[in-house]
């Protein structure tokens, strides 16, 4: 369970990447139609006033949204089929996981907007942000997995499971702010797609000081974890959204003057999605809910003799021992 869902993670992660590299490379609306690439055509052929590469590229991107689509089908089953370690059905499990599938179908419909609309901002923005929410979803589900239905235990102290939390909103604001940005510059998809109406200068002076206010934030956050008796998981994740935060500022200036070169920002994308995973890891550090057990199951497998609960036992056995085995601090 914990390998199909962090598959899921992957799959999540990596179609903000290829959505990416479809708007840093001018092929927003290399397919101009939707659902089919072209009025028609269902496929990356014809001719649209774009570039055949153009074409391919966006065209490539909707063949991955239904790869990950069906990767999502199969987290949904595997955790439909999931039984804990008292042979019951993870309720909560088969929600996040049923969240998947759903959020790229829903994906898949602002995609169709964003080119019907001729890659309007706005809805660009809604269509990058969504798809990190259905990241977050995804993580849950690998985090959940190898826990407990217990009660979550904080492992540190009230004011620092506040900070965490409001690190984890700062970041969703950086986000925000970051699809403004690249909506009101030149990589806004195609060169006829409309932008916000806004100043660059200012997109970007209010860019970066949500991530000083980040950074600073940050810091304090991996003093306290470090001062204080918090997990040692925990402060390790610490210094490593520190190490990122810097990394991705560091690039953010970087890329801003040298003119906005598609390829560093494809990195600094990149960079946000790193970010935004490790934040949510860290938040989830801060407290526990006991691991899962796989114990109970193969008592009950043996109890039943029969040969089909012990089959489906034994090939659940993996996860859970797995489980086991993995520290949460």
């Amino acid at each position: 369970m914990r390998r199909i869902a962090l598959a899921g993670l992957l799959a999540s992660a990596g179609i903000i990447l290829t959505g990416a590299a479809v708007r840093l490379s001018q092929s927003g609306l290399g397919c101009p139609d939707w659902p089919a690439c072209t009025a028609t055509s269902a496929v990356a052929s014809g001719t649209t006033g774009d570039p055949l590469i153009h074409r391919w590229i966006e065209f490539g991107n909707r063949l991955v949204t239904i790869a990950i689509f069906l990767i999502a089908v199969i987290v949904c089953v595997a955790a439909w089929r999931f039984r804990d370690g008292g042979g019951r059905r993870r309720r909560d499990l088969v929600w996040l996981a049923s969240a998947q599938p759903a959020a790229i179908i829903v994906q898949a419909v602002l995609g169709g907007i964003v080119v019907l609309t001729r890659l309007n901002p706005a809805w660009v923005s809604v269509h990058f942000l969504a798809s990190m929410a259905l990241v977050a979803a995804a993580l849950a589900l690998y985090i959940r997995s190898a826990e407990s239905r217990q009660p979550a235990r904080p492992l540190v102290r009230a004011e620092v499971r506040l900070l965490g939390a409001g690190i984890v909103a700062v970041v969703a604001l950086m986000l925000a702010a970051g699809t403004v940005v690249t909506g009101t510059g030149p990589l806004a998809g195609a060169r006829s797609a409309p932008r916000y109406h806004l100043p660059l200068t200012g997109a970007t002076q209010l860019h970066a000081d949500i991530g000083w206010l980040l950074a600073g934030l940050v810091i304090a956050l991996a003093l306290c974890l470090r001062l204080s008796d918090a997990p040692t998981r925990a402060r390790r994740l610490g210094v490593l959204l520190l190490a990122l935060v810097i990394a991705q500022g560091s690039i953010g200036y970087s890329q801003y003057f040298s003119g906005l070169p598609a390829g560093l920002v494809w990195v600094h994308v990149t960079g946000s999605v790193l970010i935004w995973i490790t934040v949510l890891l860290l938040l989830f550090a801060l407290r526990d809910r006991g691991k899962m057990s796989g114990r109970a199951a193969a008592t009950v497998a043996a109890a039943a003799g029969a040969g089909a609960v012990l089959a489906e036992t034994t090939a659940a056995e993996p996860a859970g021992a797995g489980a086991r085995d993995m520290p949460l601090r």
